[in-house]
């Protein structure tokens, strides 16, 4: 570790005797008094600041000749277009001129989409946090001529406060640092190779020798993450409360396996605090980032695709498990608003909702009470009154809308039946959404990134397998063509796409959450393209990002820019693991064409991190989904058709209850399905023109059946 308390002891020497300036911004200068570099970007974010005074440049060579032609150190700043306190710091420090004119004169300026760029951020975030105990954005770097950093750390405000240095003095500090103290520097950067860079090199390990987990690794992870289980509001731990998606799937999976009702007990909970709550928007649909109190009742405004996604599979789901329309409701509704608020012309998804509008946080979302009471009349009340609705608001003077009532107590308290409650609801939603279309709108990013859209691609894959709703059959359809042409490129996945414009080559999380997407659509209108483009990815990701030394999935590829340091998408954050969503695409991969090479590295994945599962289990989450694939062995459904036979019976059945560890294949008469090559394929055709089922499980398969009580009696037999 460096020698934390040497190195900002010195930090904060330096920063003592730094001179800094007391002076306020300097106001009035118009929209357009400035342009710098990053207009030409397509990133929102990136376009946000191409206004500032400060002489942004995009990542790259130009930024990095001028440097060393300057002598200059760099100054990187990492954020995204809907992160409240980049808005912030923007607002503070880099609309400010004479901040900007410090900023100009000592450095040469960065500025990086963590969105477009994660690899980047991964590097530079891992420093952050090794050396402060803590990250996020905005981040902001100070780096050498050779990009290695010398100091980091997140928000500054302008002038010293909240316990922080002051931006305008940090700067002063960092370029004296730099220019004036080349010995110093030099200790510190050769701390920072030791430990940073030099941090996570593996020796090389025969995976071979290493143990597979078992299910008794399952038990002890379930177990741990039971225990973080916040029991009052639901979720996991306290404020602030994220989703944490994968632990609910993982519950719900346990569940099934060994009928714990308290797993399915602590899901249902907090998914109707959340669907509850003002994280939900009760007025248009969908989920906000994550809850900044325990309760769920007050979000961190901004709306994410990735959150959306997820959040989605995990409603429906639970309807699966439990029967209640409820779960299907939110999910719908959440889809609802994902193609009107998220969705191109071109049938990609678009990536966030900024938390701001109108320079405030969550204002196009909240209301006054008196503007409820006229746009609703008599209705009023009940609306209120099921929505929580007050005088005096529950969120700075104003009210998150959010569900403190049940419509069979309203019922009774108004004397009014439960159906008239329901009408009176929905019609004020309604109206309430129709009259904040007119509010200024937070901003969108409008970028397509890959493997967020997969997350919503599967998510209305999920939809239609489930509901069989033609309208979900079309987007899924339009979002694979928009994929085929906007987001592939000789072959090769890009990362990002505005405008006309792919940039960008795609990570690993890219290839791993998009070929689980085209799985999912497949088993949805099995189209065969859909695996042959799935393999394909599939098989590029295991040729260019996997670690064949060491085990593991690297975040960029062997033909990706090189940083200073190669990292791996090891572990949960906001997304699944790359590892562990290719951990699940190999396991599905090997049903589907029966290649030794899939399951070799899917044993070889869980090798490497079964430690893990049980250390760790909230940041390998998507491993542990992996795990219990592999270790129930996947039932295999393949069902024979003749062209134009509808199957939707059939599939209703094989998709109308909770059965997460399956694949299933259909198999028209006279289709190209050349791309699923395992032998249980064989022979499989439909008999005397009957649709034709069977089911195959480790190696071994059923009978042919011809009905759906015969399938669903088939189904009942095995887990």
């Amino acid at each position: 570790m460096i020698q934390k308390i040497q190195y900002f002891t010195f930090l904060l020497f330096i920063l003592a005797i730094s001179c800094g300036s007391s002076q306020e911004s300097q106001k009035g200068k118009t929209m357009h008094k400035y342009t710098n570099k990053l207009i030409n970007e397509t990133s929102p974010y990136l376009q946000q600041h191409a206004h500032n005074p400060v002489d942004w440049y995009p990542w790259g060579e130009e930024a990095f000749e001028q440097a060393h032609k300057e002598d200059k150190p760099i100054f990187l700043s990492i954020g995204y277009s809907s992160c409240h306190w980049c808005h912030v710091m923007e607002h503070e420090s880099f609309e400010n001129e004479e901040i900007a004119e410090l900023m100009n004169k000592n450095f040469i300026c960065i500025k990086v989409d963590r969105e477009e760029r994660p690899d980047i951020d991964q590097v530079y975030m891992q420093y952050v946090q090794m050396t402060t105990g803590s990250g996020g954005w905005p981040m902001s770097v100070f780096l050498t001529l050779d990009q290695k950093p010398f100091y980091g750390g997140t928000y500054f405000p302008p002038d010293d406060r909240y316990g922080r240095p002051g931006f305008k003095r940090l700067l002063t500090a960092m370029s004296n640092f730099y220019q004036n103290d080349k010995a110093e520097l030099k200790k510190n950067l050769e701390k920072v190779e030791r430990v940073f860079i030099g941090q996570g090199e593996e020796t090389a390990g025969n995976l071979d020798e290493k143990a597979l987990p078992f299910r008794k690794d399952w038990d002890m992870a379930l177990a741990q993450l039971a225990d973080y289980y916040e029991p009052v509001y639901g979720g996991i731990g306290r404020a602030p409360k994220f989703p944490a998606v994968n632990v609910f799937s993982l519950f719900l999976r346990e569940y099934k396996n060994s009928g714990k009702t308290k797993y399915l007990e602590m899901v249902e909970h907090t998914l109707q605090n959340m669907a509850n709550g003002g994280i939900y928007d009760q007025v248009g649909g969908g989920f906000a980032r994550y809850s900044v109190d325990e309760k769920w009742l007050v979000p961190h405004f901004e709306k994410m695709l990735y959150d959306n996604g997820q959040l989605i599979q995990l409603y429906l789901d639970t309807y699966l498990v439990t029967g209640k329309k409820f779960y299907l409701n939110i999910a719908e509704e959440t889809l609802e608003f994902t193609l009107r608020e998220m969705t191109s012309e071109e049938g990609g998804f678009y990536s966030s909702l900024d938390a701001d509008s109108e320079g405030e946080e969550g204002k196009f979302y909240v209301w006054d009470k008196k503007e409820i009471d006229l746009l609703l009349g008599k209705d009023a009340e009940i609306f209120n009154t099921f929505l929580g609705v007050t005088t005096s608001g529950n969120f700075e003077g104003k009210n998150i809308l959010n569900v403190v009532g049940s419509v069979e107590k309203i019922s009774k308290k108004f004397n009014k039946p439960a159906t008239g409650i329901e009408s009176i609801l929905k019609k004020g939603r309604g109206i309430l959404l129709k009259e904040r279309e007119k509010r200024i709108r937070p901003g969108l990013d409008d970028k397509v990134i890959t493997s967020w859209n997969g997350l919503m691609l599967s998510a209305f894959a999920r939809a239609y397998q489930i509901t069989r709703d033609e309208k979900y059959k079309n987007v899924i359809e339009k979002n694979v063509l928009f994929i085929e042409k906007s987001l592939l490129k000789n072959g090769k996945l890009m990362r990002t796409y505005k405008n006309g414009s792919a940039k960008y080559d795609a990570f690993i999380e890219d290839y791993a959450i998009l070929t689980n997407a085209l799985l999912d659509a497949y088993e949805a209108v099995f189209d065969p393209r859909y695996i042959a483009l799935a393999i394909h990815l599939a098989d590029y990701a295991n040729s260019h990002f996997w670690d064949a030394e060491n085990g593991g999935y690297y975040t960029a590829s062997d033909q990706q820019e090189k940083l200073i340091k190669r990292m791996k998408d090891d572990s949960d954050n906001s997304l699944p693991a790359g590892g562990g969503m290719m951990l699940m695409n190999n396991l599905r991969l090997f049903s589907y064409t029966e290649k030794p090479g899939y399951y070799e590295l899917s044993e070889n994945i869980l090798k490497k991190y079964g430690a893990q599962l049980t250390q760790n289990p909230y940041g390998y989450g998507s491993y542990l989904a992996g795990l219990d694939l592999l270790l129930e062995k996947p039932k295999e459904i393949l069902i024979a058709k003749n062209k134009g036979q509808n199957i939707d019976t059939f599939l209703n059945i094989v998709f109308g209850i909770y059965r997460p560890n399956k694949v299933v294949m259909v198999l028209e008469d006279e289709a190209d399905y050349s791309a699923l090559t395992a032998s249980l394929i064989a022979g499989k055709k439909p008999i005397d023109g009957k649709t034709t089922a069977y089911v195959c499980q480790n190696f071994a398969c059923s009978l042919p059946v011809f009905s759906e009580g015969e399938l669903k009696r088939l189904l009942r037999k095995s887990p």
